[in-house]
């Protein structure tokens, strides 16, 4: 089986810089707040709220909110009185967040020795793939390749997990997804397939250990994924032992569900209820239960990017052990990124074994380059204020280029002129 093996990295450019050596970490909720929920960083992956040992952090899974909040009257939404005591407060919150301060270089670290190199737009990996399930019943149920479910099924089967958290949905509506756990194969097929409104699956947790389940997959958008080697990198504590694999889904951004009334149906009489699948493939497509396919330009559902996603910087989940998504030519094919040895190994003794079938991941010139493009167009999103590794590297637009060649090629006035209006 030929695979592609991780290009050499570029020295060019800043390289982004390993996080200092660890020292008293005493960051708590007071600066969680005020430098990520309250500043246009927080993508709502819940990885505070699950791993708060005081039950203080609220979080409601509804449209418009995604967003984590202080319970506790003492203090108010800003503070929290857990994050002081003798000895040092409560520190929970801003270890598990993915977003607070330097969590890409801290991530890198530890699941990679190395921080990424600044032409590695797609984060580090060790190897590329494209996969498909090789069960007819799994590929068909699931989307794209199949490649999450079948995965899943294995990594139960073969002892390594005792459930997963995952995105399922409410029972009766098909297309709201909520946060569930499965361990038996059929849970597994029954949440398979995409819906594009977000989930925060990390969510799940507190049932996963209801069940007894010491070790978990995590499937989630790169946001949620990024949380546990963040965790583990700053020593978070048990609340980051049961995580241990993550598959991570490419995601270059999820909708609020107000777009299946909004858009879909009063513009296009698409009702949610009639829909059996989507996906998207340079525009949202949708089949109906008469049989019938639609497609809508991804321009018309920008205004109905939920809010979490405007400054998220990772498309390619770059801190799990295995990304994946479905963006090349073929839908019945998962572009599949082995990151870490332990997904290398799980992808491999898959293939070893005829769980899922792999072919070259060059052989697909449409899904490299839409992974490098999407990765930095998202990249892009991270804004100045805040910590800089994710934007090292990532040049510029092109029209940018354009305007500043046109710029530099245009006559000069004189020092004392005045400038054109």
């Amino acid at each position: 089986m030929t695979t592609v093996e991780s290009d050499a990295p570029s020295t060019s450019g800043d390289s982004p810089t390993p996080p200092a050596e660890a020292g008293r970490w005493t960051a708590q909720w007071k600066e969680l707040y005020a430098e990520v929920i309250t500043n246009d960083l927080c993508t709502g992956c819940a990885g505070c709220v699950v791993t708060c040992p005081h039950d203080v952090i609220g979080y409601e899974h509804e449209e418009g909110k995604y967003i984590p909040f202080h319970l506790e009257d003492e203090l108010g939404l800003d503070d929290c009185v857990h994050g002081f005591g003798s000895g040092g407060g409560c520190t929970t919150c801003t270890r598990a967040c993915p977003r607070f301060r330097a969590w890409e270089p801290a991530a890198d670290m530890h699941l990679f020795g190395r921080v990424r190199e600044p032409d590695e737009m797609a984060g580090i990996w060790k190897q590329l793939y494209l996969t498909r399930a090789s069960d007819d019943m799994v590929h068909k149920m699931g989307q794209d390749g199949g490649l999450v479910s079948a995965m899943l099924i294995w990594l139960r089967e073969n002892d390594y997990i005792d459930g997963a958290l995952v995105s399922g949905v409410e029972e009766d509506d098909r297309w709201k997804a909520k946060p569930v756990v499965v361990e038996s194969k059929e849970e597994i097929l029954a949440t398979a397939g995409s819906r594009y409104t977000y989930c925060a699956n990390p969510l799940a947790l507190p049932e996963a250990k209801e069940r007894g389940m010491e070790r978990l997959a995590l499937v989630g958008m790169g946001c949620q994924t990024s949380s546990p080697p963040v965790m583990w990198d700053r020593k978070a504590g048990k609340v980051s032992k049961p995580f241990l694999f993550n598959i991570g889904l490419l995601c270059s951004k999820t909708f609020d569900d107000a777009i299946f009334e909004e858009l879909f149906e009063a513009k296009y009489g698409l009702k949610k209820q009639d829909m059996v699948k989507m996906n998207i493939k340079g525009a949202f497509q949708i089949w109906m239960k008469d049989g019938s396919y639609h497609e809508i330009n991804l321009k018309e559902c920008h205004a109905w990017t939920r809010e979490g996603c405007k400054s998220c910087p990772d498309f390619a989940a770059e801190h799990s052990d295995v990304a994946t998504g479905g963006i090349g030519e073929d839908n019945d094919w998962t572009l599949t990124i082995a990151r870490t040895e332990l997904g290398h190994e799980v992808i491999e003794r898959m293939i070893a074994d005829g769980s899922i079938i792999a072919r070259p991941a060059q052989t697909d010139e449409t899904a490299m380059r839409l992974l490098r493009l999407l990765s930095i167009v998202s990249r892009r999103r991270w804004p100045d204020k805040a910590d800089p590794a994710p934007a090292i590297g990532v040049p510029p637009p092109k029209k940018k280029k354009a305007a500043a060649a046109k710029a530099d090629d245009a006559p000069k006035p004189d020092s004392d002129a005045k400038p054109s209006t």
